[in-house]
């Protein structure tokens, strides 16, 4: 994939990495790659219903999820089987990679709901985050990840995601 194949709709393989291992694959539909940004769409990828309390994420939802090669966070916009917005979901990884119809982002535990009223922001998984022993490991990562945890943070708080995904 590069900016040549932006606004095809090719198929692509979503791999998430955490601690070295493959947490979750699943097939998107590949909707803009400018070179930078990567856009694709999914539904649900989970077996079954995951309700977090403050969403619940379910067969029939749709995630148009945005990744980023000099970022290191992805952005999902949430969308329930009738269209209607629920909210999205952020995850702080490493930036993307991209390669023969594979996109790979390893996770770095931390995450930020935004609702789609904009009135529930809330930053997730922080003591995931501690327990990893990133801090320790990589420091220079660490630092990366509690910085795009705050970015989200401010995005999230204003207008910031409508120009971040415009």
């Amino acid at each position: 994939m590069s900016a040549t194949s932006a606004r095809t709709a090719d198929a692509v393989e979503i791999v998430l990495v955490k601690a070295g291992r493959t947490k979750i694959r699943y097939a998107a539909r590949l909707l803009a790659d400018d070179g930078t940004r990567i856009v694709v769409r999914a539904p649900w990828a989970g077996d079954t219903a995951r309700d977090f309390g403050f969403v619940r994420f379910e067969r029939g939802d749709v995630f148009t999820e945005y990744y980023w090669r000099d970022r290191w966070y992805a952005v999902k916009e949430v969308r329930d089987a009738a269209g209607v917005l629920k909210g999205w979901y952020c995850d702080v990884t490493r930036p993307a990679t991209v390669s023969g119809g594979r996109l790979v982002v390893e996770d770095l535990d931390l995450d930020l709901w935004r609702s789609a009223d904009g009135r529930d922001v809330r930053r997730l998984d922080e003591d995931e985050f501690a327990a990893s022993g990133l801090a320790a490991t990589d420091p220079e990562a660490a630092a990366a990840a509690e910085s795009a945890l705050d970015d989200l943070e401010r995005l999230a708080r204003g207008d910031g995601f409508a120009a971040l995904l415009a």
